[in-house]
């Protein structure tokens, strides 16, 4: 399979690497299948929507971040990050993180019961 994306150009994959979200994610819903893709020179994560490939979440494993971050077994906890042109404004949305289980190649999105995760965690601070 092909997919022309924004951020990659146009890639191939096969089947067996598409994650199912079976109930998509908060504000698309109607979205269902992603690739998860990772490149050596990236610190992020992307999930890619096979459907609409310009629909594309830079993602980053919330363990660097805390290694105490609530786990689901057997998936791996992602935040959603908001890029910007100011790395001191990149945020990561530890409210509500994306688990994967990339075996399984499923995954779903959930909120975080606490204040003690923020919407817009800044990931870069100045020193």
């Amino acid at each position: 399979m092909k997919l022309k994306t924004d951020q990659f150009g146009e890639i191939e994959f096969s089947e067996d690497l598409i994650l199912n979200f079976k109930e998509g994610l908060y504000g698309f819903e109607q979205l269902k299948k992603y690739l998860l893709i990772k490149t050596d020179d990236d610190l992020f994560y992307w999930l890619t929507s096979v459907d609409r490939p310009e629909i594309c979440f830079p993602l980053v494993g919330t363990r660097i971040i805390d290694e105490s971050f609530p786990e689901e077994e057997n998936y791996e906890a992602f935040a959603i990050v908001t890029l910007n042109k100011d790395p001191l404004q990149i945020t990561a949305n530890l409210k509500a993180p994306v688990y994967i289980n990339q075996d399984k190649k499923t995954g779903f999105q959930k909120i975080i019961d606490t204040d003690k995760y923020p919407i817009n965690y800044k990931l870069f601070v100045e020193s």
